[in-house]
């Protein structure tokens, strides 16, 4: 049974939107496999929701980033193939295997574990290999790597479904060459491991950003960003995508007050003229950020922006409607997303704080309830 919501504040998933980014995506990499990547929670869109959407819409697989978001995803009924980016500790290989999960391994412990684990499950256990060709996080090095893939093949109990890498800047179309040098050394660590004996039978190194560059799509792309509706970089060929989260409100409270009033903590935001001041339940436990105000943060009401007004607190904001407002309490707030003609969008909010939107998008709450619409 879902938990009652008393709070009017809400995040909107418009999963048809989601839908129709994975077919731009699919349309832009020419109808290559797709690996809809659902991690934190699907970006904070909810990674059941999305991942079935994405499935419904063409994606061949989900990935993730923990064992428990895999495990979340196989109790909820997807039956999927769910990769998981990097390696788990080993403490989690039995509970990989039982739940039919695929991990990325790059060491010898992880593979030493995961062959235990498979066979004391009586299971042949499918696994990916990870090459780290110069993002240098996880990964293992080209020259490891050819050993590696001899040991995952060589051994009855284990499958090596593919070997990857990722990049580091693909969503920078200026350093190119960089991404260049990594795929060069992808290849030739993917060719050192054929020659070694072990049929290459997937390759893939194209998350959102990648699938911009046709030569690193390989066999399958990775998309994360994109399915959400944001474009890892404005001057590549994914267009028409559709923001999925809408993040809304109502007013609880709206008030006139005189001009020279001084508002929120630190009485830091001073009225200029007579204006009406409502009150919004988001605040920064919600992911709002605290220095959404003093980065010049706007919201929609009425179709209009208007300015937030003062310092986010931990549970609601203010927000300065102007002189002689009709606002009430009940009226619909949006902090992203579109109202009338205007739109606020998390690549606004991160632009005004000097961040990404990933972060904006992943930042909302847990306790900022999702609806999920189509």
């Amino acid at each position: 049974m879902s938990a009652q919501r008393f709070r009017p504040a809400w995040a909107e998933i418009d999963l048809e939107a989601l839908r129709h980014n994975v077919g731009v995506v699919s349309a832009v990499v020419s109808g290559l496999p797709i690996c809809a990547v659902v991690k934190a929670d699907g970006y904070g869109h909810g990674s059941v929701a999305v991942g079935r959407a994405a499935l419904e819409a063409g994606a061949t697989s989900l990935a993730v980033a923990l064992v428990e978001e895999g495990i979340v995803l196989r109790e909820a009924g997807i039956e999927a193939p769910i990769l998981l980016l990097s390696e788990p500790p080993r403490s989690a290989a039995g509970a990989v295997v039982a739940s039919g999960l695929t991990p990325t391994l790059y060491t010898e412990d992880g593979i030493e574990a995961f062959a235990s684990a498979a066979r004391v499950a009586g299971v042949t256990l499918g696994v990916q290999l990870k090459v780290d060709t110069g993002m240098h996080r996880v990964g293992a090095d080209p020259v490891i790597a050819v050993a590696l893939a001899r040991r995952i093949h060589d051994d009855p109990v284990l499958d090596l479904e593919a070997v990857w890498t990722h990049f580091a800047v693909a969503d920078d179309s200026s350093r190119r060459e960089v991404t260049d040098g990594q795929r060069r050394r992808f290849d030739d660590a993917c060719v050192a491991i054929e020659k070694a004996g072990v049929p290459v039978l997937l390759r893939h190194a194209a998350n959102a950003a990648g699938t911009l560059y046709e030569a690193a799509w390989y066999d399958l792309v990775r998309p994360g960003l994109a399915i959400y509706g944001y474009e890892p970089d404005p001057t590549g060929p994914i267009h028409d995508l559709r923001p999925v989260l809408s993040l809304k409100a109502e007013v609880t409270l709206a008030k006139e007050l005189e001009a020279g009033e001084r508002v929120s903590y630190g009485l830091r935001y001073e009225l200029a003229e007579r204006s009406v001041i409502a009150t919004v339940p988001l605040g920064y436990a919600d992911g709002v950020p605290r220095r959404l105000f003093e980065v010049g943060g706007e919201v929609l009401v009425g179709g209009l922006r208007r300015p937030i007004a003062g310092t986010v607190t931990m549970d609601q904001i203010l927000v300065d409607c102007g002189p002689a407002a009709q606002v009430a309490p009940g009226d619909e707030v949006v902090l992203l997303g579109v109202q009338g003609r205007e739109r606020i969008t998390a690549d606004e909010w991160a632009r005004r704080l000097g961040t990404i939107s990933y972060e904006i998008l992943c930042g909302i709450g847990a306790r900022v309830p999702r609806e999920y619409l189509g």
